[in-house]
């Protein structure tokens, strides 16, 4: 099963008139809509309705599986394949995602492929075994991320994975939870991690016990396998965000990946970072952990790629702070969160425009204002010049 979203502007560009500066088109007409057929665009209405109905939302699984029950498992799936779940997958098999793709390009945007495969915390160890048939997946999500055999993919390409999907989500809140402590700096650096990914040695961390320090390094190569596969075809991975308890590990495993990968040793002509993070404007600790990073690579003189969303567990945070009597980590409503995801908006186009294509952001924002502000903001600050800034629905 592969997820697919748009990548609707794959550079903001900027052309003279006269002597001064022409503004990017940007268009909200629903042009995109012309790869839809009418059938199509009623589904995904329907399917926006009930997705904001609360029942749905609250008791989706439950009523999944009584259609199960009631239905059977064939007439269940034919249901979902032509509602929830068509609306969301490119496609089952090759062809079907194939297609999907070669729609999309014709109408000018790029398709980002993702495996939308994840472990929820608290979830049961599943073995190596899962976690090696989820690299395998992503392996073969490369290979379609590159268009059919033969054909010449539009540059970039990017494709995007979970962290938990390769390794388990109970590592990475033991590696949270460590990573908390004062004086594991040299223990759980990022150089560290890196240098183990490639060379299969044992890290041996203190604070995990036998079982999960051999995980932590089957993980590890698993992490190496994907991003030497994918730079080898050419393909950016984007790697996105998950539950607030496993963020440090996740960005531990993302660092890792972008020292080894995003180095100038493997920068291609176009100077893009090979490994991308997500993050989540509604966190309120965002901007700090953006600026830090983006500093820190520019200190270290690795490409640095971002895609910058408002957020998806919402809820699910809350219930979790309240449950554990801890503060939210999430921002008090939607203004807020829109202040503080424009307010990581600018600091990340001030680093676009310093760095140009070694700094890179995904706008992913269904919100027009945010859309409109982006442009506008960068054609201000780029000046004339092509800079990499990218949008996604």
């Amino acid at each position: 099963m592969l997820r697919t979203s748009q990548v609707l502007l794959s550079r903001v560009t900027s052309s003279t008139q006269g002597s001064g500066a022409q503004r990017p088109i940007l268009r909200f007409d629903g042009e995109a809509f012309r790869l839809k057929r009418t059938g199509e665009l009623i589904r995904a209405l329907l399917v926006l309705r009930l997705c904001a109905w609360p029942p749905l939302v609250s008791y989706g699984l439950t009523l999944l599986s009584w259609s199960r029950r009631l239905l059977g498992s064939r007439l269940s799936g034919a249901l979902l394949r032509a509602s929830v779940y068509g609306q969301f997958v490119a496609g089952e098999t090759t062809a079907e995602v194939q297609d999907s793709v070669q729609r999309l390009q014709r109408l000018g945007l790029r398709p980002l492929l993702a495996v939308p495969t994840e472990e929820e915390p608290g979830t049961d160890w599943r073995g190596e075994a899962w976690y090696e048939g989820n690299l395998n997946a992503m392996l073969h999500c490369v290979d379609l991320s590159c268009g059919p055999p033969g054909s010449l993919p539009p540059q970039p390409v990017i494709m995007q994975l979970r962290v938990t999907a390769l390794t388990s989500a109970q590592l990475c809140k033991e590696l949270t939870l460590r990573l908390r402590e004062t004086g594991t700096s040299k223990e759980l650096s990022p150089e560290r991690f890196a240098s183990t990914m490639e060379s299969g040695k044992d890290l041996q961390i203190s604070s995990l016990s036998p079982e999960l320090n051999q995980h932590l390094k089957a993980s590890l190569s698993r992490f190496h396998r994907i991003a030497q596969y994918a730079r080898s075809q050419g393909v950016r991975l984007l790697v996105d965000a998950e539950y607030t308890s496993l963020n440090p590990a996740l960005t531990l495993f993302v660092s890792s990946l972008a020292v080894r990968w995003n180095c100038r040793e493997e920068a291609d002509e176009d100077g893009a970072p090979w490994v991308w993070n997500t993050y989540q404007a509604y966190l309120k600790d965002t901007y700090e952990q953006l600026n830090q990073a983006a500093e820190a690579a520019e200190q270290k003189g690795l490409g640095f790629g971002v895609k910058l969303v408002r957020g998806a567990y919402l809820d699910s945070e809350r219930a979790v702070a309240q449950r554990n009597r801890t503060a939210d980590p999430t921002q008090p409503n939607y203004e807020a969160t829109s202040r503080s995801y424009n307010r990581c908006l600018e600091l990340m186009l001030g680093h676009v425009s310093r760095r140009g294509s070694r700094c890179q952001l995904m706008v992913a924002s269904h919100n027009e204002e945010s859309v409109t502000q982006a442009v506008k903001r960068a054609s201000w600050l780029c000046h004339l010049q092509v800079y990499p800034l990218w949008f996604s629905g």
